[in-house]
């Protein structure tokens, strides 16, 4: 029996609405993971308010820093996100960690306004839930964005994401300029209230993301709208660097706080033109039918053909360096083919995780623990008053070098590289900045150096997500990031271990009255360049072993990622030709 022509019709009219809902709801739910994003990097503003808490429990910079390492070690715990998932909704999810992240921070703003005093053990847990209740924020976000985007546009949405994290600070910091510009404990307040408010407004998004979001084609015009979307990201970094940097007056904060938020609601007017111009319903990218919807499969690679076809190039390759030491570093035990599943025995037993270790434990992880002593280090250059500017910096830059993780995958089809080769490229200016600040003690050393490490500890941070999959596989990722990022508890108690020590062996012990209590107790502040021009020279011989390791990660691997380009452009090849057979 035919069909009808106006059955056809229907029907086809039927799935051009499913597929524009579907569209709408995917926009949607990337939008909501940028504002989540925007406001749950509360540990960035750590700087802010980080000399108040000192005072407030009246303890040295060691004991100091050991809260913000316990901030940092709460990431260490993001296995619980992991299983909180298996048994709870999503969404549910998603409020409890706006609940713990409320729960920890407004007790740390009754301790710095002393309306509450607990024994510094009780303070240093409650710091560790408020980092854990950061990774469970990411958590909620890299889901949501594998869930809703196909293996081709996954990397783009993820960076997207994660970008507008690296803008908390700044955001924060304009947030506190409007309410009280002169009051640290304002962060702390804000810190608590935002993410729970911006989760509340995203929550309706979330709730109808496409479960079976996974599509089976790519719409031509992604690519289009992600550019866009980037364009309007970059916009907004430019105007919170010129707006954000500066000291103004309550009214004026109020109009750039204004509109840095309407920058960040533009980007409603993607799921909104998706709905109303059917964006999705066009025909697919000639490359998008190799992009499976599992959102398991890896995200370069896009079937298991190309991966068993890759390893029989690697087989068939030659080194002639293998005799040599250097040919020994760069070849025994190297990875044959991208996206290789590995267990965690596995992965502690692989040569290049280790170097992938040592590169992001050795650079992006001392990004972070700088940006955790700003305060300590504006304070000791007589630039309090700047702190505000060098928080705005720092965020910007770091959502910049954010912004820059995307370029490998708008350049793919021009720009043959390995992503290792971009992980290296951007652990060169970090060295360079803390070589610069230890050899140069003025604030525009301190400026500079601060964008630069802002910059290069952006990119790491965003791409780590992606380089993980390809490395170590897509189904692994889960585990095998949070492996990955053990680093950073580790990192920020030894460097900032490294920075105390130095800071409290230059200081001057000075009397302080506890407000509590009435109680006179002693701690130590350090004034001038001694205090971190060390910790500086330290810090720059660390990052440059980790630009070292990011090198031979790269020589590596480099062959398998142009393998894998390979083998791409013979299957889109194929597939076009077999498309175009009459």
């Amino acid at each position: 029996m035919e069909r009808s022509p106006t059955t056809t019709t229907e029907q086809q009219q039927q799935q051009g609405r499913r597929r524009s809902g579907a569209g709408w709801r995917r926009w949607a739910v990337l939008v909501a993971t940028v504002w989540i994003q925007a406001v749950t990097g509360t540990n960035f503003d750590f700087s802010a308010y980080s000399s108040a808490l000192k005072a407030s429990l009246g303890v040295s910079q060691e004991a100091l820093n050991y809260l913000a390492t316990a901030s940092d070690l709460g990431k260490a715990l993001g296995w619980s996100s992991g299983l909180a998932l298996i048994h709870l909704p999503l969404p549910a999810v998603l409020l409890l960690s706006a609940a713990s992240g409320l729960a920890a921070y407004a007790l740390q703003y009754a301790l710095i306004l002393d309306y509450l005093h607990l024994p510094y053990p009780l303070v240093f847990l409650i710091c560790l839930v408020a980092g854990c209740s950061i990774c469970w924020f990411n958590t909620v976000c890299f889901v949501l964005c594998i869930r809703s985007f196909s293996s081709s546009n996954r990397p783009l949405a993820l960076s997207l994401s994660i970008s507008f994290n690296g803008l908390s600070a700044a955001f924060y910091t304009l947030f506190a300029n409007a309410l009280s510009p002169f009051s640290p404990s304002v962060y702390l307040l804000l810190n608590a209230i935002v993410p729970l408010v911006v989760s509340l407004v995203a929550l309706p998004a979330i709730l109808c993301h496409p479960h079976d979001g996974h599509l089976h084609v790519v719409p031509k015009h992604d690519k289009h709208i992600f550019l866009g979307l980037y364009l309007l990201a970059f916009i907004t970094g430019i105007y919170l660097v010129i707006f954000g940097s500066f000291n103004t007056t309550n009214s004026t904060a109020w109009v750039v706080l204004t509109g840095a938020m309407v920058l960040l609601a533009l980007p409603l007017i993607i799921p909104a033109s998706s709905s109303c111009s059917h964006v999705d319903t066009h025909d697919p990218e000639p490359t998008a039918q190799l992009n499976h919807d599992d959102s398991k499969k890896p995200l370069l690679l896009n079937n298991n053909h190309s991966t068993e076809s890759n390893a029989m190039i690697q087989k068939t390759v030659e080194h002639p360096m293998q005799d040599c030491c250097l040919g020994t570093i760069l070849e025994k035990g190297r990875m044959l083919v991208l996206c290789e599943e590995h267990s965690a025995k596995k992965l502690i037993q692989c040569v290049d995780f280790w170097l992938y270790y040592i590169a992001y434990f050795c650079g992006a992880t001392v990004g972070l623990v700088y940006s955790n002593n700003l305060g300590q280090i504006a304070q000791s250059f007589h630039r309090e008053s700047q702190l505000t500017m060098l928080l705005a910096v720092y965020s910007s830059c770091s959502f910049f070098g954010r912004l820059l993780s995307a370029l490998p995958d708008f350049l793919h089809r021009k720009v043959s590289f390995a992503r290792t080769g971009w992980l290296a490229a951007a652990l060169v200016p970090m060295p360079m900045a803390f070589f610069l600040m230890w050899k140069l003690h003025d604030v525009n050393a301190l400026v500079a150096g601060t964008a630069l490490i802002g910059l290069s500890s952006g990119f790491i941070f965003a791409a780590a997500v992606s380089v993980t999959s390809e490395l170590f596989g897509p189904n692994s990722i889960g585990m095998n990031h949070n492996i990955l990022i053990t680093n950073i508890p580790l990192g920020s108690l030894l460097y900032g271990q490294i920075a105390a020590l130095v800071y409290d062996a230059n200081g001057l012990k000075m009397s302080v009255i506890d407000n509590h209590n009435g109680m006179i107790d002693t701690m130590v502040v350090c004034m001038g360049p001694k205090c971190y021009s060390t910790t500086f020279f330290v810090w720059g011989c660390i990052t440059f072993l980790g630009l070292v390791s990011s090198i031979i990660l790269f020589l590596r691997t480099r062959t398998a990622y142009s393998a894998a380009n390979g083998q791409q452009v013979i299957n889109t090849t194929a597939k076009f030709r077999v498309d175009r057979t009459p």
